[in-house]
């Protein structure tokens, strides 16, 4: 199916690794063209040379800070797509943490999505066209102790990206949202790596440490399935489908797993 994406701009925070990078090769295969934003220059410009094309720009940027959001801002044109992805909050109880770690973390992920749907919502409809993607996270849906301040970011962006979702439909923009639930990202197999390295003493048998009954079909998911999944929602032909969040979790929250 031509997914109508041939000549759409998309800008995709956190794009220089994991499910952003992922989306980002999705989006170019359709024909689309992407700025990546990241606070890792050099990792930014290594995924812009894997990915090979004229059609990918990368900017730097600290997008912790209204100022370096506002600026971002300021150096790009009015995208077709926005693709909110950046911030991995950290695990942990709530007497583990410090403000400054919630703080931080929050600072991030969540004001940094609300501030860039406040200030691209309005810049879209002056086009009269504008499609917003959140990459939220399944602890918003299945709320845990151990990861408390994900699980509270998370709830908060599902109910801000529902919330945004139908004002706006007046303007004829779309904002919805997905939830994946663990994937197997950089950060995962990084964390895999350290326990293979712990338990067996060869971080090269990450995949050994990888308990399949945790997972549904026995294996997490993979950035290429959520990468296939957002160019199918931000085409022009899903132009009903808004202020939803998508749950890709394999069914784990009904099977316990």
């Amino acid at each position: 199916m031509d997914l109508d994406l041939n000549g759409k701009t998309a800008l995709i925070t956190g794009g220089s690794k994991g499910i952003g990078k992922a989306i980002a090769a999705a989006l170019l295969a359709e024909g689309a063209t992407v700025t990546l934003v990241s606070r890792d220059a050099a990792q930014l410009q290594e995924t812009q040379a894997t990915l090979g094309t004229e059609r990918v720009t990368i900017l730097p940027a600290d997008l912790a800070s209204d100022t370096g959001r506002l600026a971002l801002l300021d150096a790009v044109e009015t995208p077709d797509i926005l693709i909110n992805n950046a911030g991995a909050i950290r695990a942990g109880r709530l007497c583990e943490m410090s403000m400054d770690d919630i703080r931080g973390d929050w600072d991030l992920k969540v004001f940094g999505y609300i501030h860039l749907c406040q200030q691209l919502l309005p810049r879209m409809a002056q086009h009269g066209t504008g499609t917003i993607l959140n990459i939220i996270g399944m602890g918003g849906r299945a709320n845990r102790a151990p990861y408390i301040s994900g699980s509270a970011a998370n709830a908060a962006l599902i109910a801000f990206t529902q919330a945004l979702g139908a004002e706006a439909q007046t303007q004829g923009l779309r904002v919805f949202g997905i939830n994946p639930s663990p994937t197997l990202t950089d950060r995962m197999t990084m964390f895999m790596r350290h326990k293979a390295q712990n338990e067996l003493g060869d971080p090269g048998r990450w995949r050994e440490v990888i308990e399949p009954s945790r997972f549904p079909y026995g294996r997490p998911a993979m950035p290429e399935e959520i990468a296939a999944l957002s160019c199918m929602l931000v085409s022009p032909k899903v132009t009903y489908l808004n202020g939803t969040v998508i749950d890709v979790d394999g069914g784990g929250q009904w099977s316990g797993a």
